[in-house]
C-alpha cells in the first residue's frame, strides 16, 4: 500500500468554516486517510492511498465543494469601486432627509414611513454584512438564502426594540461620556476593518480571524446565526438610528420608547430583505466573489465608524478639501470670520447650519467672558445634524430653528465639526476680540464648507 501526503493551495476560503467544509468533502473519497484543512494557509494537506486516489480526484472534491485550487487573476477590480461608490450614494441617499422634522408629532404610520426612507441609508451602511449571513449558507434551492437574510432582519427588529424599550425608560443609556462613545466605536471600526479585509481574502489578515465570545465562525453553518449577527448589528451606531434613541427617549415610557423603534425598525426591512434575498438568485461560483464585494463594504464601514470614534476624541482628521489642497498644491481660500456682538456682558456669536454645512464656520471671542452661541438650523441634514464639541465635552443634536450653546471659554480655540469630522469650524479664543481683524486672510484656519459634507450633497 503506497501512502502519500501532498499540500494543496486552496483558494476562496472565507472563514475557519470552510475547513470542516473542504475536510468533508475530501474524506468522502475512498482511500483518503485524512484531511486538515487551514484557512490562515490557504491549502489543506491530505494523506491518501495513491492506489485507490489521486490528486485529479483530490482537486475535484474541493472544486465540488466550491473552493478552487487555481488563483483567479480575473477578479473585477473595476466591481469593487462600482461597490463603493453604491455604497457611497447610498450613504448619501437620506442626507437632505430631515428626520427630526418628520419625527416632531409623527404617527405611528409616520414612524414607519420614516423607516422605509432611511432603508437605503443602512443597505449602504449594512448590506455587506447581511449579504455575508446570506451567501456563506449552504442552499438547497435558489430562495434559501431568504431564511438568513430574514433572520438577520428579525435579529435587528429585535435589538431595535429592546434598545428602545431601554432608551424610553432610562434616560442615562444615552449618557455616556464622549471617551467612552469614541472609545467604543474605534474598537468596532477596527474590528469591521479586520473582518472586512478578512473577507476580502487577504493573507496577512487571515491570521488575525477574530472571533466573538461564542466562536462565530463555527456558528456559521447552524441555522440561527444571522439572528445573532443581526442583533448584535441592532447596537452599532448611526445617524438615523441615533435620531431615533432620541425619540424613543422622548416618549419618556419603555412601551413608548420600544413601540417607537419597532415601527421604524419594521420600515427598514423590505429594502433590507430584498437586498440579502438577491444573492440566493446568484450561482456558488459569483457567491464567492459576492462575498469579496461584501469584505469591502465592511470595510468601508468600519472606517466610518472608527473616524466618527476619533472626532469624537477630538482628533482632527483630514477632509476631501484638505486632500483635494495636498494633491493639487493649492493653497486653502481665505475663511470668512465673525467676532461676536455684546450684549449683557455676554459674547453672542451666530451660526447656521445649511445644506452647505456650516457659516460662518471661524468665530472669534474672548476669554473668561460667557458665551452665546446660537446655531439657526435653516436645514437640519443626517450630515450636519449633530455638532461635536470635544473641548466642551459635547455632542449636541441641532433641531431646525434656533439651538443654543453656553459656555465661558479659557485660553485654548475650540474646534467643532459634524459627526463625520467632514464639516469643520473653529472658534478662536483671543486675548482681546476689539483687536482682530477679520478682513485679513488665515490659510491656517479652516475653509468654508461650500457643500463639502460628508453624507448629503449641498448647493456650491
Amino acid at each position: 500500500m503506497s501512502i502519500k501526503k501532498e499540500k494543496i493551495k486552496v483558494y476562496n476560503m472565507t472563514c475557519t468554516s470552510c475547513e470542516g467544509r473542504i475536510e468533508r468533502e475530501i474524506k468522502k473519497l475512498n482511500g483518503v486517510n485524512n484531511a486538515m484543512a487551514s484557512f490562515s494557509g490557504e491549502n489543506v494537506i491530505v494523506e491518501y492511498n495513491s492506489e485507490l486516489c489521486n490528486m485529479e480526484l483530490i482537486k475535484e472534491a474541493i472544486i465540488a465543494a466550491g473552493y478552487s485550487v487555481k488563483c483567479s487573476k480575473t477578479f473585477n477590480i473595476i466591481g469593487i469601486f462600482i461597490i463603493a461608490a453604491a455604497v457611497i450614494l447610498l450613504g448619501r441617499s437620506t442626507g437632505g432627509f430631515d428626520m427630526n422634522s418628520k419625527l416632531n408629532g409623527a404617527t405611528y404610520l409616520m414612524l414607519f414611513m420614516v423607516g422605509l426612507i432611511t432603508s437605503l441609508h443602512c443597505v449602504g451602511m449594512c448590506g455587506g454584512i447581511m449579504l455575508s449571513q446570506s451567501i456563506l449558507k449552504e442552499s438547497k434551492g435558489k430562495f434559501d438564502s431568504i431564511k438568513p437574510a430574514a433572520l438577520y432582519n428579525t435579529g435587528r427588529v429585535v435589538s431595535y426594540t429592546i434598545l428602545g424599550g431601554l432608551v424610553g425608560a432610562l434616560g442615562s443609556v444615552l449618557s455616556l461620556s464622549l471617551p467612552i462613545k469614541a472609545g467604543l466605536q474605534i474598537f468596532a471600526g477596527i474590528f469591521m476593518i479586520i473582518m472586512g479585509l478578512n473577507m476580502f481574502g487577504l493573507g496577512p489578515f487571515r491570521k488575525l480571524n477574530l472571533k466573538l465570545p461564542w466562536s462565530s465562525c463555527t456558528m456559521k453553518n447552524k441555522p440561527k446565526t444571522p439572528f445573532f449577527v443581526g442583533l448584535f448589528n441592532g447596537l452599532m451606531p448611526c445617524g438615523p438610528l441615533q435620531t431615533m434613541q432620541l425619540y424613543a427617549l422622548g416618549t419618556g415610557s419603555a412601551l413608548g420608547g420600544a413601540l417607537s423603534m419597532f415601527l421604524f425598525s419594521l420600515g427598514t426591512v423590505p429594502l433590507m430583505l430584498t437586498f440579502g434575498a438577491v444573492s440566493g438568485l446568484l450561482s456558488k461560483g459569483y457567491t464567492k466573489k459576492l462575498l469579496k464585494f461584501c469584505g469591502i463594504l465592511v470595510v468601508i464601514l468600519g472606517v466610518i465608524m472608527s473616524r466618527r470614534g476619533l472626532v469624537l476624541a477630538g482628533i482632527k482628521l483630514p477632509t476631501p478639501m484638505s486632500i483635494h489642497q495636498s494633491i493639487t498644491g493649492n493653497s486653502a481660500p481665505s475663511s470668512p470670520a465673525v467676532k461676536p456682538v455684546i450684549k449683557d456682558g455676554v459674547q453672542i456669536i451666530t451660526m447656521t447650519a445649511d445644506s452647505k454645512g456650516y457659516s460662518p464656520n471661524v468665530l472669534y471671542v474672548q476669554k473668561n467672558t460667557p458665551v452665546k452661541w446660537i446655531i439657526n438650523g435653516n436645514l437640519i441634514t443626517s450630515c450636519n445634524g449633530e455638532i461635536v464639541i470635544p473641548a466642551l465635552g459635547k455632542q449636541v443634536k441641532l433641531t431646525p430653528g434656533e439651538n443654543i450653546i453656553e459656555f465661558t471659554p479659557k485660553d485654548k480655540d475650540i474646534n467643532f465639526s459634524c459627526w463625520m469630522g467632514m464639516i469643520n469650524g473653529v472658534i478662536k479664543v483671543v486675548d482681546n476680540v476689539d483687536a482682530v481683524d477679520t478682513s485679513k486672510s488665515d490659510s491656517a484656519l479652516p475653509p468654508p464648507s461650500n457643500g463639502m459634507s460628508c453624507c448629503g450633497g449641498g448647493s456650491q
